[in-house]
């Protein structure tokens, strides 16, 4: 078998850091492998097309809040005020013209659509830098295209793992988070002791930091359980959940372990959010919503959803805005006609004390596969959420609780939709959920446009710069549309306070 890394192992300060050689960079061209590290400088953005894009990304959905929406001002460049359309087929890209999913014929369109988002695409969306799309694709490959032409800069597989997160980007390096679904019968046998990690082995998980520009890789923080959760960053720290149940802060630029709380629990997808000096997420099997001191790591606060099972509080990344943080779990219900019923319970916490300001259940509906919750969005007094239960979003006073609307997803798919958080942009609303991307009017939740585009759409955001939204799919594709094809044009106005 062809070795596809050199692997050095060293132990710094009680915590280990591997640095891992690529194939790419050790075989000579001729004698590279179809995982080899590709890298086109050629289409690198200029700098005219780097205005108007954020300079870093450091959470999950870009913020601690889950909006991924950046405005450009009449000075930016044309294609970037009108949007720009391409779509790049990743390394096992399904054609979207298919309609059932990759397997289906084997699992079940039901299943198969959660099988291909975990194993084969994208889980989750873009991040958007300097002129470049990355992406993380469950393909074993991460990628930077140029935002504009939609031209691949470079690819990587640092390693034989999926990429289950958004890339983070802050300075010259990008960070992935890497680890599976996977949990075999070792595990299963540990879980009856209480002993069990989602995914295994500091080879495979962890941290890959690479140099922004090339995809070379820089350095692997290596973790016992897999780290499908994107982490966060802030103040040079890099926070990560893992499915051990540990919880790290390592130092950005080297990856040298800084504290580690092991609070117990499996981190299924529930990405960490930095608000205030304070860590917030959720762990599922011991399920709790978490409040760390970004500082030390020790525990200011713990919460539950009462009723909420067990691996499904692990699930969903909290939204931390004015004092609120927003979460969102499963719960069983009795048993309809042979189906197990769920409803989806959303409670919000005082972000410094976490008490409770409110709960909700958001409706019945059938259980549904893999990722059962919905990611919530807060931008200014309103926390807008959706859940593959009962297929639908809802728009809720942050502070009260109080509902001010409910929107059904149209022709949601026997997987149910629901599952990203939707991106507010000038005085729109817009989702990505099945195979479409909608726009709402946030205030009333009313259907304003929608553009059917193939594929599925997984824990997906659309990501809006200017007049493009930028998307990733779990049929293994990155896209860019207009805005003005789901919705029409929208004036140019500048920024409004989140």
């Amino acid at each position: 078998m062809r070795r596809a890394a050199v692997v050095s192992l060293a132990f710094i300060s009680a915590s280990l850091i591997i640095v891992v050689t690529p194939l790419a960079d050790i075989v000579p061209r001729s004698q590279q492998g179809p995982y080899a590290r590709v890298y086109e400088p050629a289409n690198l953005p200029t700098s005219a097309d780097k205005a108007g894009f954020p300079h870093s990304w450091t959470h999950a959905y870009a913020n601690p809040r889950h909006n991924a929406a950046f405005y450009v001002g009449p000075t930016a460049p044309e294609w970037l005020k009108n949007g720009v359309s391409w779509r790049y087929a990743e390394a096992r890209a399904w054609p979207l013209s298919r309609r059932k999913p990759f397997g289906a014929n084997v699992y079940g369109e039901r299943l198969a659509l959660a099988t291909i988002t975990q194993f084969y695409g994208n889980a989750l969306g873009v991040s958007a830098v300097d002129g470049v799309i990355y992406a993380e694709s469950d393909d074993q490959f991460a990628y930077a295209l140029n935002a504009k032409t939609g031209k691949l800069i470079w690819r990587t597989s640092p390693v034989g793992n999926t990429f289950m997160g958004n890339p983070l980007v802050v300075g010259n390096t990008v960070y992935l988070s890497v680890g599976n679904v996977g949990f075999n019968f070792s595990n299963v046998q540990r879980y009856s002791r209480k002993t069990a990690a989602r995914g295994a082995g500091i080879s495979f998980n962890g941290i890959y930091a690479l140099d922004k520009t090339t995809g070379k890789l820089l350095w692997h923080f290596g973790t016992m359980g897999a780290t499908m959760p994107t982490p966060a960053i802030s103040d040079n720290r890099l926070f990560i959940a893992t499915g051990s149940g540990n919880i790290y802060a390592i130092n950005a630029q080297t990856g040298r372990q800084i504290w580690i709380n092991r609070v117990g629990g499996i981190a299924n997808m529930s990405d960490p959010a930095v608000y205030h000096g304070h860590v917030y997420l959720a762990l599922s099997v011991v399920p709790y919503v978490y409040c760390l001191s970004a500082k030390t790591g020790h525990i200011v606060w713990r919460g539950t959803i009462p009723q909420a099972t067990k691996p499904g509080l692990g699930d969903v990344s909290p939204a931390v805005a004015h004092g609120v943080v927003v979460m969102d779990a499963v719960a069983n219900e009795p048993s309809h006609g042979g189906h197990t019923t769920m409803t989806t319970i959303i409670r919000a916490y005082s972000a410094e004390d976490g008490h409770v300001l409110w709960t909700h259940t958001m409706g019945l509906g059938r259980k549904p596969p893999a990722f059962k919750g919905g990611v919530p969005m807060i931008h200014k007094d309103i926390v807008y959420i959706g859940t593959p239960v009962n297929s639908v979003y809802q728009a809720y006073a942050l502070h009260t609780g109080k509902l001010l609307w409910t929107w059904h997803v149209p022709k949601a798919g026997p997987a149910g939709a629901g599952r990203g958080p939707a991106t507010y942009y000038q005085g729109k609303l817009f989702i990505a959920t099945g195979p479409r991307v909608f726009a709402l009017d946030p205030q009333t939740g009313r259907l304003l446009g929608e553009r059917y585009l193939g594929g599925r759409f997984g824990i997906v955001d659309p990501v809006i710069v200017g007049g493009t939204i930028y998307l990733a799919n779990s049929w293994d594709w990155i896209m860019a549309i207009p805005l003005s094809t789901v919705v029409g044009h929208l004036p140019l106005h500048h920024p409004i306070s989140p």
